[in-house]
């Protein structure tokens, strides 16, 4: 205890002398990365709110943040003039179940596309929350706060939080290749355990587009039984009424058919408001190579190629009288249906159907050029736009008997 005492005065009268560290000498190891690679960084990180964020850490990050090339834009929330007090948005969760769907795409379907043009439109007040810092960039953060301010320049404050539309936060984004814009939920809304899920390409027009829909979908569940007591014109539970591929007599008459003809014009109006509504942002940026419009939950997807840009820049779309959406073309559309389909990890489908559709000019053209190379890579990309389980629920449906239908423009 004495020889631990006797060295604390030692330690006390005679301390280590502290070394100074010159602040100039210290390292930063970004500094000694070449542009490329932090460029190489930044585009896979590719989301728009943490690239605003990078923006702030140096004037360095915030000359190269513009020069990104793969962007991705996450919309938080979707509000309408219509939604602007708390209960309208909490009935918006809602789903309206598919039977109203008729009703309102012949009817009123232009609300729900208003919407979205409010959320992707430059000079709309129903616009994307751009949270999360880098306001010099994006000049926002999150809020929750309710509508307040609409703005001529496509912004909106919100409680006094600034937020923006995807066209005004990608304005100062200069050499985009890849850009892909995610919307919190799909336009048309279902029935609980009802599958709808479309993939559409867009050039000036509608190029193609294919629709996988089923009446319910039963996980894990013994295929003896029809989920929920659906009546789809299954002439019986375990599909054997449909054995040779033919749809069977009920499906006509008990409204089966008429399902699906809402579910391919929803489908097709949904696609072409988003393509009619993604025109500023082509206009503006001509280095993309890609473009996707997609949604969180899986329902849809809209694609468009270099090719298919460098066409719509050119070649100007058709609107639609009716509503802001590009005007859908006469179609050609190949159908197929299976009342009961189960798939390799135990999920089943019943009143499956699969609907590919092209311009009928496109198909006529290509009725004339058949070959089976091309059909081959026609079935390629009807498979393709799935992810599983659903691709291999479309390449089984794609083994049944096809039945061709004919739609006028609308």
């Amino acid at each position: 205890m004495a020889s631990h005492r006797s060295l604390d005065p030692t330690s006390r009268i005679h301390p280590e002398p502290e070394l100074f560290v010159d602040p100039s000498s210290l390292i930063d190891h970004f500094d000694h990365l070449p542009d490329s690679i932090l460029l190489l960084i930044f585009n896979k990180i590719g989301d728009v709110k943490a690239l605003g964020r990078c923006c702030v850490v140096s004037r360095r990050f915030h000359s190269l943040v513009p020069q990104v090339e793969n962007v991705v834009v996450k919309v938080d929330c979707v509000i309408s003039d219509d939604d602007s007090s708390p209960s309208s948005s909490s009935s918006d969760k809602n789903r309206t179940p598919l039977s109203q769907i008729l009703r309102v795409v012949f009817g009123g379907i232009v609300k729900p596309f208003q919407a979205l043009g409010q959320l992707l439109g430059p000079k709309r007040t129903n616009l994307l929350n751009s949270s999360g810092g880098g306001s010099g960039f994006l000049g926002g953060s999150s809020s929750s706060s309710t509508l307040s301010v609409g703005s001529e320049d496509g912004e909106l404050e919100q409680g006094g939080v600034t937020h923006h539309s995807p066209t005004q936060v990608l304005k100062n984004f200069d050499e985009i290749r890849f850009l892909r814009i995610e919307l919190p939920s799909g336009e048309l809304t279902t029935d609980d355990g009802v599958l709808l899920k479309w993939k559409a390409e867009f050039g000036s027009t509608l190029d193609r587009c294919v629709i996988l829909g089923a009446a319910s979908v039963i996980h894990n569940k013994s295929s003896d039984s029809n989920d929920n007591g659906v009546d789809d014109g299954l002439s019986s539970a375990n599909g054997a009424g449909d054995d040779d591929g033919s749809i069977p007599e009920s499906f006509y008459t008990n409204g089966g058919l008429k399902l699906r003809v809402v579910w391919t014009i929803s489908s097709l109006i949904a696609a072409s408001a988003r393509h009619y509504l993604l025109q500023p942002i082509i206009a503006e940026h001509k280095t993309l190579d890609s473009l996707v419009l997609t949604d969180s939950d899986g329902q849809g997807e809209l694609c468009m190629n270099r090719t298919q840009l460098e066409e719509l820049r050119v070649k100007p779309l058709s609107a639609s009288s009716a509503s802001k959406r590009t005007l859908v073309p006469a179609l050609s559309m190949r159908l197929q249906y299976a009342s009961h389909l189960e798939l390799s990890n135990g999920v089943v489908l019943k009143g499956a159907t699969l609907v590919a559709i092209r311009p009928s000019e496109q198909a006529s053209v290509k009725s004339e050029q058949a070959s089976v190379k091309k059909e081959a890579s026609d079935l390629s990309w009807v498979t393709a736009s799935f992810e599983e389980p659903y691709r291999s629920a479309a390449k089984m449906l794609l083994k049944r008997r096809t039945y061709c239908l004919e739609m006028n423009a609308f």
